[in-house]
């Protein structure tokens, strides 16, 4: 019984990067033109948010 389970998990081992699919040439989405900038916007605005809502509950 040991030894079914241990071969079954070495197939399954093997097999699973037969599947794979192999990768992309180039990258599909650029992510350093803006929305680079938008996503270090958002976290301005957010640390700015917990920073405004901290000082409020202090009072």
């Amino acid at each position: 019984m040991n030894k079914r389970i241990l071969f079954l998990c070495f197939l399954i081992l093997l097999i699973i990067p037969l599947i794979a699919q192999p990768d992309n040439p180039n990258n599909p989405v650029p992510i350093d033109g803006g929305l680079g900038w938008l996503a270090a916007a958002g976290l301005a605005y957010a640390a700015s948010r917990i920073k405004k809502r901290k000082n409020t509950r202090e009072e």
